[in-house]
């Protein structure tokens, strides 16, 4: 007999899959289906799920193989198809915040930001800062090792703060 996956904490982990699929695909529409995918990805290799290990974890480890598949897949179809696809940018980030107008585009420009990381870091910067994942529990969701964790990581927030930096710095007037 196959072990069930526990409703309670697969229903609280979608708003996080939800949220890493955005980062991922930077497309709300897109991040659905892959939220889909992978739940139905889950539910196929169920019997895969250890009892008492993170549910959390071993979700966020099957979206990220989905995720590269399906970009692998789309990648090849567009060299195939035509060269005038659509390039994959990270956009469609949604605000969902109830704040001053300030507030709010001092945190649209931090996306923005956050969208020019390179991929990599870019997933390594989320899983850890908001959906709070240990560097062991990113490691074994991106199959790398814990000190590329800790680079990508490193790397990520000193670009965030040269950007952070360049945009906070005064215009020079040239006359």
């Amino acid at each position: 007999m196959s072990p069930t996956l526990p409703n309670p904490d697969l229903v609280a982990a979608l708003p996080r899959l939800r949220r890493y699929a955005r980062v991922l695909t930077g497309d709300v529409n897109r991040a659905d289906d892959l939220v889909q995918d992978t739940l139905a990805r889950a539910w196929e290799k169920r019997s895969l799920w250890q009892a008492g290990s993170d549910l959390r974890a071993w979700l966020f480890t099957i979206m990220h193989n989905v995720h590269v598949n399906q970009y692998a897949i789309r990648k090849r179809r567009q060299a195939e198809s035509s060269l005038d696809g659509d390039e994959e940018t990270p956009g469609g980030w949604q605000i969902a915040v109830r704040a001053t107008q300030s507030d709010r585009v001092e945190l649209a420009e931090v996306l923005v930001q956050i969208g020019r990381l390179p991929v990599e870091q870019r997933e390594v910067l989320i899983l850890a800062a908001v959906e709070e994942l240990r560097y062991e529990e990113i490691a074994r969701v991106q199959g790398v090792p814990i000190g590329t964790v800790m680079s990508r990581l490193n790397r990520a927030r000193e670009k965030l703060r040269r950007m952070s930096a360049d945009v906070q710095a005064p215009l020079k007037v040239v006359k």
